[in-house]
């Protein structure tokens, strides 16, 4: 299918949780789908690291059905659709910058509330930081959420988690283009780096084994590079710092505050994930009153909980999808 343009919600000066405003705050969108009368079939789906609301505009159809559903695909700050540091009007860590989960989810809560005049979701759907955000959802505002669908992320970045994302940071900011608030021209040496790291735990050993002898660089080059090439580096930074301070508990007992979530919830592994791994999810899911763990078997490691050219994956997550939706309702 093809995708409808994404539009700007304009937000105004938007203060942050940092202490930081961003000046003319706005945050990208995408709609698929008509809502109904009462507007009661509303899915989000918070956008994951790196990716703008098109990209995500495959589920649409393999997953959820649009014309049963209105999917609003929302931009996190930083992605470089929504308010980013490439705009000019946010800085990065050095400087006091950093969006938290709580900033990306109040700011779709206005969306949704004063755009689509929502104020009952009955399913967040989100992949890798797109799960993060549904969990904060669930935490911030449990009496605006039905069911959150988490596939391949979790409710706290886990210590291993920081190390593969610190990694990534330090391979862009040991550029010599890095000048220690931004970047005086392309950091390819950087970049590619950066993507070779990614690359590696993006997806499963087993995957790269059906990559032909010596290519393996190859493969980055040409299926990796060219995505974070798109990015302004210093929004990949912004993002990568988003996912590092994620925590819908910070300081507190994680199990008891997911204890708390009121929405019936699919929480969704792959056995090969690299980054959120199932023991990571299943406690998650334990700690969550009378939600599902479900396993994913696939090669693809953290990718297949985005899987848009393997149908496969995608039965598997439609499935899943829509044993949560037949669930009732949690009373409100």
């Amino acid at each position: 299918m093809t995708a409808p343009a994404t539009e700007l919600f304009a937000l105004g000066d938007w203060p942050l949780r940092c202490g930081r405003t961003i000046p003319d705050a706005g945050i990208g969108y995408l709609q698929i789908g008509e809502p109904n009368a009462d507007r009661s079939n509303l899915v989000l789906i918070p956008s994951s690291y790196g990716a703008r609301p098109a990209d995500l505009a495959w589920i649409a159809g393999p997953v959820l059905d649009s014309e049963r559903w209105c999917i609003v695909i929302a931009g996190q700050f930083g992605n470089g659709v929504s308010s980013s540091p490439s705009h000019g009007v946010m800085g990065l860590a050095e400087q006091g910058w950093c969006v938290s989960h709580a900033d990306n989810v109040a700011a779709q809560k206005r969306l949704l509330e004063e755009r689509f005049g929502v104020s009952r979701l009955p399913l967040i759907y989100g992949w890798s930081m797109g799960a993060q955000q549904a969990y904060q959802w669930a935490i911030s505002h449990p009496g605006m959420v039905e069911r959150i669908c988490c596939v391949c992320g979790t409710a706290r970045t886990a210590p291993h988690n920081r190390l593969f994302l610190l990694s990534l940071r330090q391979a862009l900011t040991a550029d010599p283009h890095w000048n220690g608030s931004g970047f005086t021209g392309v950091p390819e040496q950087g970049l590619r780096t950066y993507a070779l790291i990614y690359a590696s735990w993006a997806a499963s050993q087993p995957f790269f084994r059906t990559i032909a002898e010596g290519s393996v660089e190859d493969h980055v080059e040409q299926q990796w590079l060219p995505a974070y090439r798109r990015h302004d580096p210093r929004d990949l930074i912004a993002m990568l710092d988003t996912w590092l301070a994620h925590d819908v508990a910070p300081g507190a007992d994680l199990p008891a505050a997911l204890g708390r979530i009121h929405a019936r919830a699919a929480v969704v592994a792959c056995n090969r994930d690299l980054y959120f791994t199932v023991d990571d999810m299943a406690a998650d899911a334990a700690a969550i009153p009378g939600a599902g763990l479900h396993v994913l078997d696939s090669v693809l490691g953290h990718r297949a909980g985005n899987p848009h050219s393997s149908p496969a994956e995608q039965q598997q997550l439609r499935r899943i999808v829509a044993q949560l939706l037949q669930a009732p309702p949690p009373a409100p």
